[in-house]
C-alpha cells in the first residue's frame, strides 16, 4: 500500500517523452479529458459552496475568525481538486490497469496550488497591505509556479548542483551559493511566520481593555522583537550556519551604532521610554513645531500625528524625549474653546450673557463640569464685546460643528428676545462755515476794500433734470421734422 501511494506522488522522469507518448494513444487523451473535467467540475463546485457560505456570513455582522475564513475560501478549490483527482487515479488504475500521467500531474498541481495559497494567505496577514500588494503577490506566485515546472521536469537537480559548486570563501571556511540562497529563504520564512504570530498576538493584546493602553503597546513591541530574534536563532542552524558567526555580526553592529546608527537606536529606545512613562498615548492631542494632531500610531521609530484636515506627520521618538512637546490631553482629555461676538449698546446684558451660557450648555458635546460661562470683555466703537467659554469632552471630533451649532442657537435666541448684533457705524458731518479753516483759506480776498462774494460751482443736475432735458431736446427735433 505504501508503494502504491509513493508511486502516486513520485516525480516522473523524462516527462516530455511521456507526454508525447500519452498524446499518441486513445487512453492518454481520455485521461487528459478526465483531468480537465475534474478541474472544471471542482472549480464550479467550489464557487457554489463559496456563494452559499458568503450568503450565510453576510447575515452575521462579525466573523469570529476572519483569517481562518479567508484561508478556507482560498483553499477550497485546491483541496477539492486534490481529493477528486486521487479518487480518479485509484478508479483509473483499478479499471484499466494502466499507469496515469495527466491525473498525476493534476495532483502535483493541486498540491502546489495548495501550498502557494497557504503562503499568500500567511503573507497577507503577516505583512501590511501597503507593503505586500497585488504586484508582489503575482510576482511571487509566478516564481513559485516556475519552480514547480523546474521540479516537475527534473531541471531543479541540475540547477542545485550548479549552485553548490559555486563557493564563497569566508575566512577559513566557505559557503556555497546554494547555502546562502536556501539560508536566506529559510530565515525569511521564519521571520514572516514570526511577524504573523506577532500580528495575531498584537490584535489580541490591543483588545485587552483591562490593561493600560501604553502597557499594551510595550508588550506588543517586546513580543514582536523576541519572536523575530527566536526565528533567526532557529533558522540559522537549520541551514548549517554556526551561531558563533553572530558574535562577529554583534561586533559589527556595535561599530555601526557608534558610527551612524545611534539615531536609529535612540529612536527605538525612546519609543519604549515614552510608552513606559505615559507621556504620550494613542489618542492624545499634541502640538509639535506648530503642527497639531492626534496620536494614531506609535511605532518602533516614530509617532504618527493626524491633523483635522487629514494630513499626517511622522515624528521621531527621540523628539519626545529631548524637545518640548505640548500635550493637550496629558492630564485630561477635555478641552476648552470659546466664541466672541458683539451686540448693540441698547442690549440687556444680563439676558444676553444668560443666553450665551444656555446655548452652549444645550449641546450634547459640551461638558457639564466645568459649566459654560460668559463674560463682557469690553466696549468698542460699534458695540459691546461678549465672550462665551465652554469645555468639550471629544475634541478629536473637531470644533467646527460644535461652534456652528452654538452660533445658530444664539442667533435664534437673540431673534426671539429682540437682541441686535452690532455693525460698524460712522457719522459724517459736512461743515460749510466761514470760520472753517479749510473753507476760509479757499475764499477770495477783498480787492480795493471791496468785498467779493465767494463763488461756488453749480450743483450737478439731478437725474430728473438730466432725463427731462433729454426728452425736451428729442421732442424739439421731432417737431422740426
Amino acid at each position: 500500500m505504501n508503494n502504491y501511494f509513493d508511486s502516486m506522488f513520485a516525480r516522473k522522469e523524462f516527462l516530455a517523452r511521456l507526454i508525447v507518448h500519452s498524446l499518441q494513444t486513445t487512453s492518454g487523451w481520455l485521461e487528459l479529458a478526465c483531468a480537465v473535467m475534474i478541474m472544471l467540475g471542482t472549480y464550479w463546485l467550489s464557487l457554489k459552496i463559496l456563494s452559499v457560505v458568503s450568503k450565510h456570513t453576510q447575515q452575521q455582522k462579525n466573523i469570529r475568525f476572519p483569517m481562518l475564513h479567508h484561508l478556507l475560501s482560498r483553499l477550497l478549490w485546491p483541496i477539492l481538486l486534490f481529493i477528486c483527482t486521487i479518487i480518479a487515479i485509484v478508479v483509473w488504475r483499478d479499471s484499466t490497469g494502466e499507469s496515469v500521467l495527466w491525473l498525476q500531474i493534476t495532483v502535483f498541481a493541486a498540491r502546489w496550488l495548495l501550498m502557494i495559497r497557504i503562503i499568500m494567505a500567511i503573507l497577507h496577514n503577516a505583512i501590511p497591505n501597503n507593503l505586500f500588494n497585488d504586484y508582489y503577490e503575482r510576482s511571487l506566485s509566478t516564481f513559485l509556479w516556475v519552480c514547480f515546472v523546474l521540479w516537475l521536469t527534473s531541471l531543479d537537480t541540475f540547477i542545485i548542483r550548479l549552485l553548490k559548486s559555486l563557493a564563497l570563501p569566508i575566512g577559513s571556511t566557505s559557503l556555497s551559493l546554494y547555502t546562502v540562497i536556501t539560508g536566506s529563504i529559510i530565515v525569511g520564512i521564519a521571520i514572516i511566520i514570526a511577524m504573523w504570530l506577532s500580528r495575531i498576538t498584537e490584535q489580541r493584546i490591543l483588545k485587552a481593555e483591562k490593561l493600560d493602553v501604553n502597557l499594551r503597546y510595550v508588550l506588543v513591541k517586546i513580543i514582536k522583537t523576541l519572536l523575530v530574534v527566536i526565528a533567526v536563532l532557529i533558522a540559522l542552524p537549520m541551514v548549517g550556519i554556526n551561531l558563533t558567526i553572530l558574535s562577529v555580526f554583534g561586533g559589527a553592529l556595535g561599530v555601526g551604532l557608534g558610527l551612524g546608527l545611534q539615531k536609529i537606536a535612540s529612536n527605538y529606545v525612546s519609543g519604549f521610554i515614552i510608552l513606559a512613562d505615559h507621556s504620550v498615548r494613542p489618542g492624545d492631542r499634541l502640538n509639535i513645531n506648530n503642527f497639531t494632531g492626534y496620536v494614531t500610531k506609535i511605532t518602533a521609530r516614530f509617532v504618527v500625528l493626524r491633523s483635522s484636515d487629514g494630513s499626517e506627520a511622522l515624528i521621531p521618538n527621540d523628539t519626545f524625549v529631548s524637545n518640548t512637546v505640548i500635550n493637550d490631553s496629558y492630564s485630561s482629555k477635555i478641552m476648552s474653546t470659546n466664541l466672541t461676538m458683539q451686540v448693540a449698546y441698547n442690549t440687556n446684558l444680563p439676558q444676553a450673557l444668560e443666553i450665551l451660557k444656555e446655548a452652549a450648555a444645550k449641546q450634547a458635546r459640551v461638558c457639564d463640569d466645568p459649566k459654560p460661562n460668559s463674560f463682557v470683555t469690553g466696549f468698542s466703537d460699534s458695540g459691546i464685546n461678549l465672550y462665551v467659554n465652554y469645555w468639550i469632552h471629544d475634541p478629536e471630533n473637531g470644533f467646527m460643528s460644535i461652534n456652528s451649532a452654538i452660533l445658530m442657537e444664539i442667533w435664534n435666541r437673540f431673534k426671539e428676545v429682540g437682541i441686535e448684533f452690532s455693525f460698524p457705524k460712522q457719522e459724517i458731518r459736512i461743515l460749510n462755515d466761514a470760520e472753517d479753516p479749510i473753507i476760509y483759506d479757499t475764499m477770495p480776498k477783498p480787492v480795493n476794500n471791496v468785498e467779493t462774494k465767494p463763488t461756488y460751482p453749480d450743483p450737478l443736475p439731478t437725474e430728473l433734470n438730466v432725463s427731462s432735458s433729454y426728452r425736451s431736446e428729442q421732442q424739439t427735433h421731432h417737431d422740426q421734422q
